[in-house]
């Protein structure tokens, strides 16, 4: 590839793509890569000072990038379970507490309860098994079915 092209691919501020067989001169300074990687670089700015570095100079770090949920614990799960208890508008914040029957003691019918493992099943992001559900009425049993769930035992 001629210096003039890599002048005209440069001053279009794009993605740059140089193929890790190909030979670059820029003005007596040649770069040239011996693996079978793609360099890229992503603005005129980085590619400058990319490519007037030397041959021995110019490497390519491999970066991985691992995502994972938030750790949780037993603590967390109960703030997250009686945090959404308490938004629910059917529900008496001042009743509420980790043995409080849903229908019993804060006055929910089948639908409401319904709904709150529906939140429930949002907040935590898995899904509960209507055989499941039907067991989890009250905030504690759903703090142990999601501890549970996600193996946490303190």
């Amino acid at each position: 590839m001629a210096s003039g092209n890599v002048a005209r691919l440069l001053s279009k501020n794009t993605d740059v793509i140089i193929n890790s067989f190909a030979r670059l001169n820029l003005g007596g300074s040649s770069i040239r890569s011996t693996s079978n990687r793609l360099l890229f670089c992503h603005s005129r700015q980085n590619v400058v000072p990319l490519l007037s570095q030397g041959i021995d100079e110019l490497r390519v770090k491999q970066v991985r990038l691992y995502s994972s949920k938030p750790p949780m614990s037993l603590d967390l799960i109960r703030q997250r379970v009686l945090l959404l208890l308490k938004l629910y508008d059917k529900i008496d914040s001042g009743k509420l507490s980790v043995d409080s029957h849903f229908v019993n003691d804060l006055g929910l019918d089948s639908l409401d309860h319904v709904e709150v493992i529906m939140a429930i099943e949002d907040e935590f992001g898995f899904e509960i098994p209507d055989m499941d559900a039907e067991k989890l009425i009250t905030p504690g049993h759903i703090i142990r079915y999601v501890a549970d769930r996600e193996d946490i035992y303190e």
